[in-house]
């Protein structure tokens, strides 16, 4: 897999040779984003099934589903390599083969589905990374903008930075400078303000947990961006796979909300002029912090959700 922590200052891919190596790049956000979470969980448990005996495969399942609690496609992958580790270890990595394969050929539709949603000339506002980095192949979110600059519309990207981790600083603005699509990066509290002024049409954000009545869990931050693009009549879009629809999740309120080490917020990694990666403090020396990782967007705030299969209101899911 990419080493995504090393990203944008170093392109680095990393080897896990067992469930626990995969466990605890999962756990690190080595590898991250919902779609790539899902496979990653998939191919652990699938090691799991080739190196334990049946009756260990519980605890394993149990430890690799502990890794991060708020993405439903880490839930959904494992619940189907495990039904099929029971029957043997050979079927166990044939499912986890077919999740991620399945992950790529969503994300190749919801781009050409969510394209059409998109207009000759726009400003688009994203959130987090939503792009390759984050599934197998193509991306949710970034999908339908790749597709929409291939065909030759005059697209403009927004990225939000994403504190704390800066996924859209560091990630979006590196996957779209790597495909040429032009964007620049913004703080996170600026979006608003270029809706204001009229410069972005539509909002794509990608989803880490969709519950029935659509509320959707994602990055922390999206919240704030789906109350603006409604205040100023902007569509805000939720694109993601249907994987990542949990049936047995009625509302958001019953999301598990995932809470992060304080020092995501405290500190940050960058590179100084001379090329050397530094960690430094940015923030008040003995103050703590706060670190939720996600928030959960009201399906009233959606206007639609883009997946492999097509357009849906949030009412008809």
């Amino acid at each position: 897999m990419i080493e995504q922590n090393q990203l944008p200052f170093e392109f680095r891919i990393a080897g896990c040779k067992t469930y626990q190596e995969t466990c605890q790049a999962i756990k690190t956000m080595m590898v991250r984003g919902a779609g790539a979470i899902g496979a990653a969980a998939g191919f652990a448990m699938a090691q799991a099934a080739l190196s334990l005996l049946p009756d260990e495969l519980s605890e394993a399942r149990k430890a690799i589903e502990s890794t991060r609690p708020t993405a439903r496609n880490l839930f959904y992958a494992v619940g189907r390599v495990y039904a099929a580790a029971l029957e043997s270890p050979g079927k166990a990595v044939a499912e986890a083969l077919a999740v991620a394969e399945e992950d790529a050929v969503a994300s190749r539709r919801i781009g050409e589905y969510g394209n059409n949603l998109i207009p000759s000339k726009a400003g688009i506002g994203t959130h987090c990374n939503a792009g390759w980095l984050a599934f197998v192949d193509y991306g949710t979110a970034i999908s339908p903008i790749y597709k929409a600059f291939t065909e030759g519309k005059d697209v403009f990207v927004y990225v939000d930075e994403t504190r704390p981790r800066g996924q859209g600083a560091r990630l979006t603005a590196w996957e779209l400078h790597q495909a040429g699509v032009p964007h620049a990066i913004i703080s996170d509290n600026a979006m608003a303000w270029y809706m204001s002024r009229g410069m972005i049409d539509l909002v794509i954000v990608g989803a880490d947990r969709i519950a029935t009545n659509g509320d959707t869990a994602n990055k922390i931050g999206t919240l704030e961006k789906a109350i603006a693009a409604r205040h100023f009549n902007i569509p805000f879009y939720v694109a993601a796979p249907t994987s990542t629809l949990d049936r047995d999740c009625p509302d958001g309120s019953h999301i598990v909300i995932e809470e992060r080490d304080p020092d995501e917020v405290l500190y940050q990694d960058g590179m100084t002029a001379s090329g050397k990666k530094e960690t430094v403090r940015v923030c008040s020396p003995g103050s703590g912090a706060l670190n939720p990782a996600f928030d959960i967007t009201p399906a009233s705030l959606i206007t639609a959700f883009i997946t492999e299969k097509g357009i849906f209101e949030p009412f008809r899911l």
